[in-house]
């Protein structure tokens, strides 16, 4: 689907009209209690037969879960931007029992049959969007399978109550770096955020190449996850609100920005001192990046 047919369908969505007052975020969690600041991680989600799959993505994503255990540093609730809620203006899922959302089509039956049934958490929802004009409270939506398949993974007992926060499409890309960094006071109440899209994420050209039984990566992916592997390393966040200046492989890498966004929101949380780990990477089935990291110890 090129861009202006994508753009075309958004227009569907249901409209929000917001006044802007992103200074009222730092407040949103004041009611809760302190904890020890939680990490931030930024997942690609790929296929989401992964939420079934046994592979080295996977076994990562067990390997993140089972570490939080072990630091003593299970969250109290987690919050996903998933690059599979688009809407206009800016939305909070405060539905107390969040359904898992199978959103896509063509795929065994065993999948659209999974489950997570995590709680949902209205409260801290309902008190985000009490608390600043921007957010708005709907409970039209649940899971969608950029959150629960990789939360299989991550903490498969389904423990922990989950929300997610849509993202506003119709918003540069500065506006979701800066936003993110108004909810780091959410990450002092026990809430893991948790950015799922893919850095690298051309569908219509890997669906080529593997009708063909070709799952090597292109050269222009594996040119473009590099170069953004480097400019966050590097805590150059600023170049990748401006990905087009990557030249060539920034355009086939997104050619949409619905699965780039949520690292924004990853990065947009990170700290000047805090460190940024590499948990996963992988170009797979041509055009689709699975670099996975964490901000944060």
């Amino acid at each position: 689907m090129d861009r202006k047919t994508f753009l075309k369908s958004l227009a569907l969505l249901p409209l929000v009209t917001c006044n802007m007052k992103l200074q009222e975020f730092p407040s949103i969690a004041n009611a809760l209690p302190n904890t020890e600041k939680m990490p931030v991680l930024f997942v690609g989600h790929g296929s989401p037969m992964n939420a079934l799959e046994d592979n080295a993505f996977t076994r990562s994503l067990r390997k993140l879960g089972e570490q939080f255990k072990q630091e003593g540093k299970k969250p109290a609730a987690i919050l996903v931007v998933s690059a599979h809620w688009l809407t206009r203006g800016s939305y909070v899922n405060i539905a107390p029992k969040p359904e898992t959302i199978h959103d896509f089509g063509g795929f065994p039956k065993e999948l659209f049959e999974a489950q997570y049934p995590a709680a949902g958490s209205p409260e801290l929802a309902k008190e985000t969007a009490k608390r600043s004009a921007l957010i708005q409270e709907t409970d039209d939506w649940g899971l969608d399978h950029g959150a629960w398949t990789i939360l299989m993974h991550l903490f498969p007992e389904a423990d922990i109550p989950v929300f997610q926060l849509s993202i506003d499409y119709y918003q540069p890309l500065q506006y979701h770096l800066d936003l993110a960094a108004q909810l780091n006071a959410l990450r002092e109440k026990g809430v893991l955020i948790i950015g799922s899209g893919n850095i690298v994420h051309n569908l219509r050209l890997s669906m080529e190449r593997l009708r063909n039984g070709d799952t090597r990566p292109f050269d222009w992916a594996v040119e473009f996850d590099t170069w953004v592997s480097e400019k966050i390393a590097g805590r150059d966040f600023q170049s990748l609100v401006t990905y087009e200046k990557a030249g060539e492989s920034g355009k086939l890498s997104v050619p949409t920005p619905d699965h780039y966004i949520p690292m924004l929101y990853s990065l947009g949380l990170a700290g000047e001192k805090e460190e940024i780990k590499q948990a996963y990477e992988e170009v797979a089935l041509g055009g689709i990046s699975m670099r996975t990291f964490q901000v944060g110890a």
